[in-house]
C-alpha cells in the first residue's frame, strides 16, 4: 500500500505507484471524486517486435523528484529491450493538466523503432457505470466523459501526434480492456465505448543507435469538451517542454521561503524536510480541506479511505507549514473549518473535501444513552493552531474575520463541555477515533484551545469572554493535575474510563501525552511531564532493528506480531517525532539535540523511493504500513525540523555569550 509518486496543484491530484501507473486521479477537489480509483492505468513500450509494460520485472526501475519540485525524476532501465527511460511527470501550477516527458536512449548501435503505449482505465466520478470514451477527430484525440467530467489525452513524438488507438470494454464478462490490444504493438482503432470502458493510445519514433529521442503525453481535465479541447490547443501553443520546466521554475520559488539555513542537519534531513513541504501542499485543497491521505490501497482493507478532512490533523499540520512560513497556503483552513462548525459550536469527526460532513463509526446512541459522536480536539486544535498562526506572523486580518463565526462559537462549546465535578472535558472519543472516555490528550489540546481564545479575546478587547475561557482553561488544568496524575505509577494516565459508575483512569501508556507540553499545559521541563515521556521512550520503543516509538501499548491496528515486550506497536513515524521533540524541547546544550538529530536522520532511511513517508512501518523489516505517503507524517517531520533549528538558534546565541563573558572575565 503506497502512493510512491504524488502530484497536485490544489484542484487536482495525481498519485503514480513504483512502477509509474496512474493509480488515482482526484478533481475538481483534492481528495475528492477519484476518476481513477486505483486502477492500473498502465504505461508500456514495444521495441523490436517485443512488448512489456512498465510493471514487467525486466524493468529497472529509480524513482524520485527533480530537486526542490513537484516534476518527477524516473529512470527506467530495460537491457532486454537495449533501452533506457528518463521520466518526468507534472501537473501544471495553474491549470488543470497533467504531463509527462519520456527521453527513450537506445543503448545499442542499431536503430530501433520504439513505441510507447499509454493506457487510461478511468473510473469518472468514481465509477464505471455509463462512461463514454472516443476517438475526437477535430485534434486527433481521445477523450473519455460522464456528466460533468472531462480527460482529454495526447501527446507528441518525433513522428508526430497520436499513431493508433483503441478504445473498448473493461472488466465486463470476459473482456479486459484494450491495454490487452496493446501487447501485440498494434491498437485496433476503434472509436468510441461506452458503458465500463477503457482506452489505448500510442506514439512511434526510430530511435538511431546510441542517441535518444523524446515522446510527450498530456492529459487535460475540465467540466466539459471545450474546456478541455482549449487546454489540449494551450500544451500545444506553450510547448510541453516549456510547460514542465515552469513548473519546476514555480516550485522551486515556492519552497524558497523555506530559505537554506539549516544549520549543521546533514543534507538528507534538509532534502526531506523540502519535500515534506510539497508534499503536505499537494494534499490541501485550495478551498481549505487538507486531506489526511489519498492512497487508495486501504480499500483492499476497509471499505473506506483517508480521503477526509479530520480538524485535528489539518490543525497540526496547518500549525507545521505555519512554523515553516506558509501561512497562504493554510489560511483557507481556517475559514473551512469556520464554515464546517456546528451551529452549537463543535466540529465533526471528519469531513469530504468539499465541506459536507464525512463517514463515521461514532454512535450516537449507546445502550440505549444519547452520546455526541465526535472528538473535542478537533475543534479545540482549530483555535489553537489559529492564535499560533497570528502568534507567529501577526496577520490579524483573518482571525479577526473568524472571530465571532469560529472562536467565540468554538470556545462557548469548550467551556460548555466540561464534566462539573472533574473540571474535566466531558466525555469524548480520543484522538486514534477507537475508545470514548476523558482523555489527557483532549482535556491537554482543550486547554490550549481555550487559552488561544483567550489571547484572541484579549486582542480584540472582549475583555468578558476572556476571563471566562481563561477561568475554565485554569480549572480545566487542575482537573488534569489533579485526577489524571497517577504518584504509584510516577505518570500521566491516558485518561478516565467510566466503570460500574464511578471514573477509573485508564494506565495504558500512550505516546499522545506529549499534548500536556505541547499544547502549553506545563513546561515540558515539568518533572512530571518528563516522568511520562520518559516512560513513553522506555515503554513504546520499539526493540528492533527498525526502532521507533508505538501509540500505545498492545496497538492493534495493522498489528504485526503479539510479541508486545519488544514490539508494543508498529512504530508510527508522528510519534516517534513527538518523542524527538520532547529531547529538542528539554535540551539545555547543544549536545543534547544529537539524539533528537538522529531521529530525524533516521525517518529519512523509511522513506519510500521517491521520498514519500507512510502513517507507521512494519516493527521488523521496516516496509511501509497502511497509507503512503500520510500528510501528518510530512508535517510532524516539518514541525520537529523548525523546533530543531530554533532550539539550536537559541542554545547557539546563548553559547556565544557565556564565552563572551568567560573572555571578559579572563581579561579583568
Amino acid at each position: 500500500m503506497a502512493r510512491h509518486l504524488v502530484l497536485g496543484n490544489g484542484k487536482m491530484l495525481v498519485n503514480l505507484d513504483k512502477n509509474g501507473f496512474l493509480r488515482d486521479l482526484y478533481f475538481p477537489y483534492v481528495g475528492q471524486l477519484n476518476h481513477i480509483g486505483g486502477q492500473l492505468c498502465r504505461f508500456g513500450v514495444w521495441c523490436g517486435g517485443k512488448f512489456v509494460w512498465l510493471d514487467h520485472p525486466s524493468w529497472n526501475i529509480q524513482l524520485g523528484y527533480i530537486e526542490n519540485s513537484l516534476v518527477t525524476n524516473v529512470t527506467a532501465r530495460n537491457e532486454e529491450l537495449g533501452l533506457e527511460l528518463s521520466i518526468n511527470d507534472g501537473i501544471h501550477q495553474r491549470e488543470s493538466i497533467y504531463l509527462k516527458r519520456v527521453v527513450v536512449r537506445n543503448l545499442t548501435g542499431e536503430t530501433k523503432e520504439v513505441r510507447l503505449f499509454f493506457h487510461q482505465d478511468l473510473m469518472i466520478d468514481g465509477n464505471e457505470v455509463g462512461d463514454t470514451a472516443a476517438y475526437y477527430p477535430g485534434n486527433r484525440t481521445v477523450f473519455h466523459y460522464k456528466r460533468s467530467s472531462y480527460f482529454m489525452f495526447n501527446g507528441r513524438s518525433p513522428d508526430g501526434g497520436i499513431y493508433q488507438f483503441s478504445t473498448g470494454i473493461k472488466r465486463f464478462h470476459s473482456a479486459e480492456g484494450t491495454w490487452r490490444d496493446a501487447e501485440d504493438g498494434e491498437l485496433m482503432g476503434n472509436a468510441i465505448a461506452q458503458g465500463s470502458v477503457d482506452s489505448t493510445i500510442s506514439f512511434r519514433a526510430d530511435v538511431p543507435g546510441g542517441s535518444e529521442s523524446t515522446y510527450y503525453y498530456w492529459m487535460a481535465v475540465g467540466e466539459n469538451l471545450e474546456e478541455v479541447k482549449r487546454l489540449d490547443q494551450y500544451v500545444l501553443e506553450s510547448h510541453p517542454e516549456k510547460l514542465l520546466s515552469r513548473i519546476v521554475i514555480y516550485w522551486n520559488n515556492w519552497l524558497a521561503k523555506a530559505g537554506d539555513g539549516f544549520a549543521d542537519l546533514p543534507p538528507e534531513v534538509a532534502r526531506l524536510f523540502k519535500h515534506s513541504l510539497l508534499i503536505v501542499r499537494t494534499q490541501i485543497d485550495e478551498r481549505g480541506a487538507i486531506l489526511a491521505a489519498n492512497d487508495t490501497d486501504i480499500l483492499q482493507y476497509n471499505r473506506d479511505h483517508y480521503s477526509y478532512m479530520w480538524p485535528r490533523d489539518g490543525a497540526l499540520i496547518a500549525d507545521a507549514m505555519s512554523m515553516a512560513g506558509y501561512h497562504g497556503a493554510i489560511a483557507p483552513f481556517f475559514e473551512f473549518c469556520s464554515r464546517a462548525l456546528s451551529p452549537e459550536g463543535y466540529l465533526y469527526h471528519k469531513y469530504n473535501p468539499d465541506g459536507t460532513v464525512g463517514s463515521s463509526w461514532h454512535p450516537y446512541v449507546v445502550e440505549g444513552n444519547p452520546r455526541l459522536p465526535i472528538q473535542e480536539d478537533e475543534t479545540a486544535l482549530v483555535l489553537f493552531a489559529l492564535w499560533k498562526d497570528y502568534e507567529r506572523l501577526g496577520e490579524i486580518e483573518l482571525p479577526q474575520a473568524l472571530y465571532p463565526t469560529l472562536v467565540r462559537k468554538a470556545a462557548s462549546f469548550l467551556c460548555d463541555f466540561v464534566e462539573p465535578s472533574l473540571g474535566l472535558p466531558l466525555p469524548s472519543y480520543d484522538l486514534w477515533e477507537e475508545r470514548y472516555g476523558i482523555w489527557t490528550y483532549t482535556a491537554a489540546s482543550v486547554y490550549g484551545g481555550l487559552m488561544s481564545a483567550a489571547c484572541f479575546a484579549d486582542l480584540f478587547g472582549d475583555y468578558e469572554r476572556s476571563d471566562r475561557y481563561r477561568n475554565v482553561a485554569e480549572r480545566m488544568k487542575m482537573g488534569v493535575l489533579n485526577h489524571l496524575w497517577d504518584e504509584e505509577s510516577g505518570r500521566f494516565a491516558r485518561g478516565l474510563v467510566q466503570r460500574d459508575g464511578t471514573w477509573v483512569k485508564d494506565m495504558t501508556l500512550e505516546s499522545s501525552l506529549f499534548g500536556l507540553f505541547e499544547f502549553g499545559v506545563l513546561p515540558a521541563d515539568d518533572d512530571r511531564v518528563a516522568r511520562t515521556m520518559n516512560a513513553i521512550a522506555e515503554g513504546l520503543a520499539v526493540r528492533t532493528e527498525v526502532g521507533g516509538i508505538a501509540r500505545y501499548t498492545d496497538d492493534y491496528y495493522f498489528q504485526q506480531t503479539d510479541d508486545v515486550e519488544a514490539v508494543p506497536g508498529n512504530p508510527w513515524i508522528i510519534c516517534t517525532l513527538w518523542a524527538a521533540s520532547f529531547r529538542i524541547e528539554t535540551a539545555k546544550r547543544l549536545e543534547e539535540l544529537e539524539e533528537p538529530m538522529a531521529v530525524l536522520k533516521r525517518v529519512t532511511r523509511h522513506t519510500l523511493q521517491g521520498g514519500n513517508l507512510p502513517e507507521q512501518l512494519h516493527p521488523l523489516n521496516g516496509e511501509p504500513l497502511s497509507v503512503a505517503p500520510l500528510t501528518w507524517s510530512h508535517a510532524t517531520y516539518i514541525s520537529a525540523v523548525c523546533k530543531y533549528l530554533r532550539k539550536r538558534e537559541r542554545l547557539a546565541s546563548g553559547a556565544v555569550s557565556l564565552i563572551e563573558w568567560e573572555k571578559r572575565d579572563a581579561s579583568i
